[in-house]
């Protein structure tokens, strides 16, 4: 039987970290001349070896010097530590899946593997390290898990001190919806918070972090409409918007914090009206000024820009762009919002667009760089 006390706890719980939030799971990037950026991808059925580096150039958007930083199996996902010292990686490889630690030669960065741990699940697809820096945290796809991992004083990872299976009924889609499939992490700005959206389970959770003992404790959901597939999440900078990307249908949700509890305010398509062809919604980033938001489409191949309204934090959208190629799995900003790098995974290149930093909106620069299937980018500020 559910009390007026339970209800009320749940309430509390979910109104707090909501309201302290900012823009997802990173450390806000200090100023640099000078950015490596740090590139994941997948090595099966690639001329891949591992994780590549890049320099970036905030100044003139050039991208230059790719190398070879580390080599590792099917990186998928990549981030870097904040104190810079140290890389983690996931390995997305199955039921083989495993987490790696590599600390960062200064000058070169090039990557040296400390230690690699089972995942604890299939196919880890995110990682976000929480606010101390002294947790890594980690969605594993397949198995609709999250684990947390320590990160010890020498950079390595400990034995994991949680493991959680998302609970609930699975969504409408039959074939992507199954189960529970975990696809993005990342912790509240006062850390006492893990988001988690579950692509099946149409749910983003929301778990109680003790960022002393690195444990996990259910606070409740978000629900979003049946069969939208919430794949990645971003933040208001003020902490009072949610935007949920629907890998499945395509959209974009936009929560409010309702007196407590999490309320859809607005739906929002990502797709052209008409198109009918196959389409994957992939990567979704609000800008550091606030004002946009950028959500990437894999099959119609763009990235679509939308005007964030200040009070209300709903969407207009001003401006749909192919990306030049296929499939851009992900994309960043750069940590100064001038450029915006879409990585098209299956033609094998990142390319650039510079950000009007009036309207939001996107104009390529006719910079690309050559890099087998990027999938993520890490940036790390150089002196």
């Amino acid at each position: 039987m559910i009390t007026l006390r339970r209800i009320f706890s749940v309430a509390v719980l979910l109104f707090a970290p909501l309201a302290l939030l900012s823009a997802g799971p990173k450390t806000k990037p200090r100023t640099a001349k000078t950015y490596r950026a740090y590139v994941g991808n997948y090595t099966t059925k690639t001329t891949s070896k591992g994780i590549y580096e890049f320099t970036f150039d905030p100044a003139t958007g050039k991208m230059s010097g790719l190398e070879l930083a580390g080599e590792t199996k099917d990186p998928s996902w990549v981030i870097v530590h904040p104190s810079g010292k140290y890389l983690y990686a996931a390995n997305e490889r199955g039921k083989d899946s495993s987490i790696s630690a590599f600390a960062i030669e200064p000058k070169s960065g090039k990557l040296t593997l400390l230690n690699a741990l089972p995942a604890l699940g299939a196919d880890p697809c995110h990682l976000a390290i929480d606010r101390t820096g002294k947790f890594l945290l980690t969605a594993n796809y397949s198995s609709g898990n999250v684990a947390v991992f320590p990160i010890l004083s020498d950079g390595k990872l400990g034995g994991h001190t949680a493991l959680v299976t998302d609970q609930g009924q699975p969504g409408p889609n039959t074939k992507r919806q199954e189960g529970p499939h975990a696809h993005w992490i990342g912790a509240s700005e006062h850390n006492r918070f893990v988001y988690v959206s579950d692509l099946g389970l149409d749910k983003v959770f929301v778990y109680k972090f003790d960022a002393t003992t690195g444990t996990l404790a259910d606070a409740g959901s978000a629900v979003a409409k049946p069969g939208t597939g919430p794949r990645h999440v971003a933040f208001s900078s003020d902490g009072k918007f949610m935007y949920v990307l629907g890998e499945l249908e395509s959209t974009v949700t936009v929560f409010a914090n309702d007196k407590g509890a999490f309320h859809s305010v607005q739906n929002v398509p990502m797709l052209p009206t008409g198109f009918s062809g196959r389409n994957d919604a992939a990567e979704i980033e609000i800008h550091p000024s606030g004002k946009f938001l950028y959500a990437s489409n894999r099959g119609h191949d763009s990235i679509v820009v939308f005007a964030i309204d200040p009070k209300q934090g709903t969407l207009t959208q001003v401006q749909d762009i192919p990306t030049g190629g296929q499939e851009p799995r992900h994309f960043a900003l750069d940590p100064t919002g001038k450029f915006l790098l879409a990585e098209n995974q299956n033609t094998n290149a990142i390319v650039e667009f510079r950000v009007d930093q009036a309207t939001g909106k996107l104009t390529p620069t006719g910079e690309t760089l050559s890099v087998t299937s990027p999938i993520c980018i890490s940036f790390l500020a150089l002196e």
